[in-house]
């Protein structure tokens, strides 16, 4: 029997392709590149543990809550903490919201086509009139605009989701720090495979949200829904986070006119795999939030490597940015792993060229995000 040979692949990223097919990561497997990811990620994943916490005490007890002004602080109010607030000596909560607002915005998945049903309408309809029965101005108000309230609760619903997501992905990240200081982590295949397992072990993990009224618990989001964190939250949040997200504030026109501003929403590329680092490091910047919270939870061997390089600290925000971005191609690697067609490692012709033209369709995207510039990212010492 006769083998037709495997053709190489056309695409521009070719390599990276192969780098997959033989188990390889998008991501350089070296020693600065395995530290750097580490210990990002490490950093990431305390930021996450906090992000969460808030993401699902806002979803529980905030849910309709129209001036919620203290939701930022878990429900522990204090003149103390009200003054660290105020002159910002605190977590920057809103890049948790700049993401829960991408996902619901960019939408996908069950969970988006859940919270358009009329399971959801009539959940939430029982929690509105819950809520709200001693309230007739606002009852009025939601007769006269009957999606009001409605997305209101939509997006409590995605507050609850995008919390359930990073507690999961916090712990994962946590424990990766863990094993990699007690010598189980050893390079980049190693993070991706960490990474893989703990997406695979919680893939079917569901997804719900009640909420307490009075000390009544009213469910929005039954486990009977059927939604998972996989599918419901992981895939849907790296395709709204890592690849679309939204254009920044002052960096781009919004005017229509101006044509800077992509006129369909699936040619989005604001995302984490795409965003320059200078610009992520100026005011305005969501992501910019993200890395001024990570700087305080930097290990002590990465803020050294840091310290050595070129500039010092001097940048520190542009170089927690191309080490996120390293560590979020990582993610990604194994998210590839996870939803390929067959095994990347398969010896079969036919499921090998499944795979490529499967991972040619994601190489394309990464045309112009900057998958090649963090490899050939090199702290200078």
């Amino acid at each position: 029997m006769v083998t037709t040979p495997i053709q190489p692949s056309q695409h521009p990223l070719a390599e990276y392709i192969y780098r997959l097919e033989r188990g390889d990561a998008l991501l350089k497997d070296t020693p600065d590149n395995l530290l750097e990811v580490v210990g990002i990620l490490k950093s990431y994943g305390v930021v996450l543990d906090k992000y969460s916490n808030n993401l699902n005490y806002i979803g529980k007890h905030q849910f309709l809550v129209l001036f919620p002004f203290f939701k930022y602080f878990n429900g522990d109010v204090s003149f103390s903490k009200l003054l660290k607030h105020w002159w910002h000596d605190r977590i920057n909560y809103e890049y948790a919201e700049y993401c829960m607002r991408g996902m619901l915005w960019h939408g996908g998945g069950k969970l988006d086509d859940y919270i358009d049903s009329q399971a959801f309408k009539a959940n939430c309809d029982r929690a509105i009139q819950a809520k709200l029965k001693n309230n007739p101005f606002i009852l009025g108000l939601n007769k006269i605009f009957p999606n009001f309230l409605l997305e209101q609760a939509k997006m409590s619903a995605y507050y609850a989701a995008l919390g359930q997501f990073w507690r999961v992905m916090s712990d994962m990240f946590l424990s990766l720090s863990d094993r990699y200081d007690a010598g189980e982590i050893n390079s980049i295949p190693d993070v991706v495979q960490h990474i893989l397992d703990g997406l695979v072990a919680d893939a079917s993990r569901p997804i719900t949200f009640e909420v307490d009224i009075k000390g009544e618990i009213y469910t929005i989001i039954p486990q009977e829904a059927g939604l998972t964190f996989l599918m419901e939250t992981a895939v849907p949040y790296v395709e709204a986070v890592f690849f679309r997200g939204f254009p920044f504030l002052g960096t781009v026109s919004y005017n229509a006119q101006a044509s800077q501003v992509p006129h369909e929403q699936g040619d989005f590329n604001y995302g984490a795999l795409y965003a320059d680092p200078l610009p992520v490091g100026s005011a305005g910047v969501p992501p910019t939030l993200l890395m001024h919270d990570m700087r305080h939870y930097i290990p002590e061997y990465l803020h050294h490597l840091y310290q050595n390089s070129l500039r010092g600290e001097d940048d520190l925000l542009v170089k927690i940015c191309i080490s996120f971005q390293k560590s979020m191609y990582c993610v990604t690697t194994a998210a590839l792993r996870g939803l390929a067609p067959h095994g990347l490692d398969t010896q079969n012709p036919e499921e090998i060229m499944a795979n490529r033209q499967f991972l040619e369709g994601w190489m394309s995207r990464f045309l112009s995000a900057r998958m090649v510039d963090v490899n050939n990212d090199v702290l200078k010492l």
